[in-house]
């Protein structure tokens, strides 16, 4: 019992070490992206919103694998009330897609993202938003103005992994 326990704890760490402590640095485009936004606590109504901006874009041939899908949390539940956070999920679109009156455009400005790659379960997630903001000071990064967001690309999802990007100076 107690190496199995061990085992796991080491896993659990070498998980830790190897998905969430490791930066990747990247310059990302300027994304265009197809939104619908949640107003309300944080939580399972960020996978009802995301389900339905799938829905749309399969509906409108948007959905190929290649596709990025982006989750766009605005607002820090510590400072914000949690009825009052607003959740953008998105998909990026290129410019010469109309979009229709079910969603709405937004642009995200490219540059200089930490990129933290997590095991895409909520509890995995949520562990990765508590310590990553603890981890960047230490890595001589500055976090900048611009959106912080997850992103999902099939290839990385179909591998039970997302991303979380960083702005940054």
């Amino acid at each position: 019992m107690v190496v199995f326990e061990m085992q796991e704890i080491l896993k659990y760490k070498y998980r830790k070490e190897k998905e969430i402590m490791n930066i990747k640095i990247e310059t990302l485009p300027k994304y265009r992206i197809a939104y619908m936004r949640h107003i309300g606590p944080y939580g399972p109504a960020n996978i009802q919103i995301m389900q339905k901006l799938k829905k749309w874009a399969e509906a409108n041939n948007l959905f190929p694998k290649s596709s990025i899908i982006l989750g766009i949390s605005h607002d820090n539940p510590e400072t914000t009330l949690p009825e009052n956070c607003r959740y953008d999920v998105g998909i990026v679109i290129s410019n010469l897609y109309q979009i229709d009156d079910s969603v709405e455009e937004s642009e995200l400005v490219g540059g200089k993202y930490a990129i933290f790659k997590v095991t895409h379960t909520a509890e995995d997630i949520l562990k990765a938003w508590s310590e990553i903001f603890s981890m960047l000071p230490n890595s001589g990064f500055q976090i900048d103005d611009r959106p912080i967001f997850e992103r999902y690309i099939e290839e990385m999802v179909s591998n039970h992994y997302c991303e979380i990007c960083i702005p940054i100076k």
